[in-house]
Parts: structure tokens; C-alpha cells; sequence
């Protein structure tokens, strides 16, 4: 499965953003989409993710309540939606797709879990 990210940008403290990643294949009823990010100089973190049929949602500490994910299952797309953003938002914002064999509602923060990833989208949020 090929995934194709967008909707990065620069914005002010406080902005909003959206970013969308388009599946250009099937994404399974099992399987688990994630956002992660990685800032210069730093890991890949987890920031969210979602189970595709339980519509299951989970975030990392420092994006809860902020940041909000959700899937549109008609068009294979996945989005991320960013407010109250901080600079330490700052970062390349990438998708995955954790394939499951079968029915599991866990989500894996592990970016080595997941099996196709995204080109990434810069995020950068000005103090």
C-alpha cells in the first residue's frame, strides 16, 4: 500500500492544521493507521492512531487533547487534526499502516510495527 501524505505548513502558536494521508490500496478492517513525527535531531515519536473497523483511538501524552484522528473508510484516508499547535510540534509528520493478520484493537506505539509508511509532511510552528 502505497501512502501519500499532505497538508503540512508553517503556522503561528495556536494555529491549526490539518494533515491527510490517502491509501492508494486496501486498508482491512484489522489493520491500524498511525501518525507518527520526527523532529530534527530526534526519534520517530508516536503521536496517534486508529483502528480501522473499532474506530479505536489512541494519543500520545503530548498531543491529547489537541490533537484529534479519524478515518474516512469510503476513500481510505486518514487525518490528523492539529490545534492549539506549540513549536515543539515542530516536525516531519508521516502515516503507517500496521497490517494485522487478524482481529486485535491494540494499538502499537513501535514505529517497527508498522509495515508501509508515508513520504512525510514538514510541520513547522513559529513562537
Amino acid at each position: 500500500v502505497q501512502l501519500q501524505a499532505s497538508g503540512g505548513g508553517l503556522v503561528q502558536t495556536g494555529g491549526s492544521l490539518r494533515l491527510s494521508c490517502v491509501a492508494s490500496g486496501v486498508i482491512y478492517s484489522n489493520d491500524v493507521m498511525g501518525w507518527f513525527r520526527q523532529a530534527p535531531g530526534k526519534d520517530r515519536e508516536f503521536v496517534s492512531g486508529i483502528h480501522w473497523r473499532a474506530n479505536k483511538k489512541v494519543y500520545a501524552e503530548s498531543v491529547k487533547d489537541r490533537f484529534t484522528i479519524s478515518r474516512d473508510s469510503a476513500t481510505n484516508t486518514v487525518y490528523l487534526q492539529m490545534n492549539s499547535l506549540k513549536p515543539e510540534d515542530t516536525a516531519v509528520y508521516y502515516c503507517a499502516l500496521d497490517r494485522r493478520p487478524e482481529y486485535n484493537t491494540r494499538i502499537d506505539e513501535r514505529s517497527t510495527t508498522y509495515n508501509d509508511w508515508g513520504q512525510g509532511t514538514q510541520v513547522t510552528v513559529s513562537s
